[in-house]
């Protein structure tokens, strides 16, 4: 009679367990998270299996010591870069009757690296059937997902995967780029937000940050054009756009057209101050900028701004 052999591990359940999982394994796998490229990074979790195999069997009979050596040697494989033989050797395993998460995980991270998407997420799958609540196989299944281009089923593998993992960068990089595929650029800039705080330093993140909210600027400004297609804000926006480009005068032109469509909006008269003050017009530039100051008397910045006009008009003048 076969015998199945499930391993109940969990990346909480394993830190208490075995020590040693979480000093060389958990500790640099959320380090390497990080810097390391995605497919590098997948080997790691890999990792926490096979450690974990050594701290934790099931409650009913331990793995025997010939099982645990020959899921080493594939992980050593898999390690190596040797994706067949570590393909045969846990493909062996299931032919005697070893129905394991780990093995299935495995195989889904095999399957993954070599591009086959529908077959990892099966394996991924499997492995969840034995331990649903292990938060690494959550995370590939969902990119998988992606890959395939099933955005809501990936979404909702990488939710949960998050829940298990409240603090893994990687989950919520997968997850935000999951909000993108779907169009839905404010909860992508929610979860980079969140990553950010989780690793300030990283300038990768932060570039996401950056470019997911100039997108979701884009969508915003969409909407209000397909609402409202006079609405200041748009007006506005494209005056912004003008100024960086230093088209003055089609920015001064945007702006005075978002200033006739809501004139007592803040920081319109203050964009035409700031885009008077480039073209040296000073006086109409301190009349606009007063016009702020009549909207928002306790700006510091229109403050700033028109000790600003005035000094540089002082200036040219002499």
């Amino acid at each position: 009679m076969q015998k199945n052999y499930n391993l109940q591990l969990s990346t909480g359940s394993a830190k208490i367990i075995c020590p040693i999982l979480s000093k060389f394994v958990l500790a640099p796998m959320r380090y390497n998270a990080i810097r390391l490229t995605s497919s590098v990074a997948r080997l790691v979790w890999t990792l926490v299996f096979v450690v974990g195999l050594r701290c934790v069997g099931t409650a009913q009979e331990s793995v025997p010591p010939a099982i645990e050596n020959k899921i080493a040697s594939g992980v050593a494989l898999l390690k190596a870069g040797d994706l067949d033989n570590a393909e045969r050797n846990f493909n062996s395993l299931l032919t005697q009757g070893v129905k394991s998460a780990l093995v299935f995980h495995n195989l889904g991270v095999i399957a993954q690296q070599r591009g086959k998407h529908q077959e990892a997420a099966t394996r991924f799958r499997d492995a969840l059937r034995f331990q649903p609540n292990y938060g690494p196989s959550r995370l590939l299944l969902g990119s998988s997902l992606l890959a395939l281009g099933q955005t809501d089923g990936a979404i909702g593998e990488l939710k949960r995967a998050i829940a298990l993992m409240p603090t893994e960068p990687s989950a919520r990089l997968e997850l935000a780029k999951a909000y993108e595929a779907a169009d839905n650029w404010f909860n992508a800039v929610e979860q980079l937000r969140k990553l950010v705080s989780l690793v300030p330093d990283n300038a990768e993140y932060s570039y996401q940050l950056g470019k997911a909210s100039t997108k979701l600027s884009g969508w915003a400004l969409s909407q209000i054009q397909m609402q409202n297609p006079n609405s200041a804000r748009l007006h506005q926006a494209l005056g912004q756009e003008y100024a960086i480009q230093e088209k003055y005068d089609q920015a001064l032109a945007a702006y005075q057209q978002a200033a006739q469509a809501d004139p007592k909006l803040p920081e319109i008269h203050l964009g035409v101050a700031l885009i008077l003050l480039q073209l040296k017009r000073f006086d109409e530039a301190l009349t606009e900028v007063n016009l702020e100051l009549q909207l928002m008397p306790e700006s510091k910045r229109a403050a700033d701004i028109k000790a600003r006009i005035e000094q540089e008009k002082s200036a040219a003048s002499r």
